[in-house]
């Protein structure tokens, strides 16, 4: 592992996580040049490690876990173990922040709850990921993604008018949860830097769901009315959706009445402009039905290439509905460089996407592939802490590492 680059450079974080919520806090961290011990059950490790298939090619690590997990170190301790209670403790003499995503009380248990350890480490940043916060009734339940999609509202919104309500095809109640809890990290790193304080940072992913509803919450609180499921369709734009081509399908984004018009004026319906029902988006998103219909047909006379070629050049936002594997070959997503290719514990070459955040000064830091089940305890134990070997050989005999 190289030395670390970036804005959080010198930083230490002891991550507590596991799963998808937690781990894509600390691998921006990471990202972001802060130094990442990750603990892990000794033999078992994060419960990803074991989400498979797919397994990345040549290696024993699924895809899953690879995904959320570079730039860590992995140190194995058996946490229940007072000896290893012991060496955390330790260890976060030099810790900047603590991120865990463990029930509310579990790891009050072994001595490292938020209120044990903000007395002995007053300038600990403690960021705690659940499903449902620290506090209210449902604080005691378990958070999952689809429970939390669910329950969060997202799911009544989502999928065709007529059909059953559907989840994001992606955990967005994790990933959302995971990076709302890295910005109020980096919010209160700044106030201990004005202040030399640290503090809990409590994340309920049911809390940032509720915060992501965004227009359609707002929707709904401006009317009383829950917004219905339109498939494709926006509810605020029109036309803002899917249309059939002659070869498959294509998204239409017509965000404003100008643009509309310049769409009309160059497709033969320029005699929609002088009906009511076309003339405004707003009399357009009362008449969606008849809008998809009327458009629906002259969508249908051009390929989905000979259309974005049309459009781009008339300044009209749309775009092919692409497979992954049209994705990651999209000349645009290669030119962005979102793909990054890192050498594994195993000595494979991996794949991971790259993070998202292109900065001028600071770029992202991509100096260790995700790490083998304990890859780092050695290192951690011996190099950070000062033990012996003949210290640690005895701690994993007694099975604490």
């Amino acid at each position: 592992m190289s030395e670390p680059s970036g804005p959080l450079k010198g930083l230490r974080v002891l991550d507590l996580t596991r799963v998808l919520a937690g781990p894509t806090c600390t691998q921006m961290l990471g990202d972001l040049g802060a130094e990442v011990i990750k603990i892990e059950r000794p033999d078992a490790g994060d419960d990803t490690r074991g989400f498979a298939p797919p397994f990345v090619p040549n290696t024993k690590e699924s895809a899953y876990f690879v995904g959320v997990n570079r730039n860590k170190k992995s140190l194995t301790l058996d946490i229940a173990k007072p000896e290893a209670q012991a060496i955390v403790l330790k260890l976060l003499g030099s810790c900047d922040m603590l991120v865990e995503n463990f029930k509310v009380g579990a790891l009050a248990k072994y001595g490292l709850g938020w209120e044990q350890l903000s007395k002995k480490f007053p300038r600990l940043i403690y960021c705690s990921i659940t499903g449902f916060g620290q506090t209210g009734p449902y604080a005691p339940r378990p958070g999952y993604d689809a429970l939390i999609q669910a329950m969060g509202g997202v799911m009544s919104l989502t999928g065709e008018p007529n059909g059953a309500p559907q989840k994001v095809g992606i955990p967005v109640a994790d990933l959302f949860a995971g990076l709302y809890g890295c910005i109020g990290i980096l919010a209160a790193l700044r106030h201990r830097d004005a202040t030399g304080q640290g503090q809990q940072i409590d994340i309920g992913m049911l809390d940032t769901h509720v915060a992501w509803l965004a227009n359609q919450g707002m929707n709904y609180l401006s009317t009383g009315e829950n917004p219905p499921r339109l498939g494709n369709q926006h509810p605020n734009i029109s036309p803002y959706q899917e249309f059939p081509t002659k070869d498959g399908y294509l998204i239409l984004a017509v965000g404003n009445d100008p643009t509309f018009a310049r769409f009309c004026e160059n497709t033969g319906l320029a005699h929609l402009l002088g009906d009511e029902r076309f003339a405004t988006n707003p009399n357009r998103v009362a008449n969606r039905d008849l809008v998809t219909a009327t458009l629906t047909p002259v969508m249908k006379t051009l390929t989905t290439t000979q259309w974005v070629e049309k459009l781009e050049a008339l300044k009209i936002g749309c775009g092919p509905i692409n497979t992954l594997e049209q994705v990651f070959a999209d000349p645009h997503v290669v030119a962005r460089e979102m793909v990054v290719e890192m050498t594994h514990g195993s000595g494979e070459v991996v794949k991971v996407i790259a993070n998202p955040v292109k900065m001028s000064a600071t770029p992202a830091d991509y100096r260790s592939a995700p790490p083998i089940l304990g890859e780092h305890s050695q290192h951690v134990l011996c190099d950070i802490l000062g033990m012996s070997a003949a210290e640690v050989a005895a701690l994993r005999e007694r099975g604490i590492v």
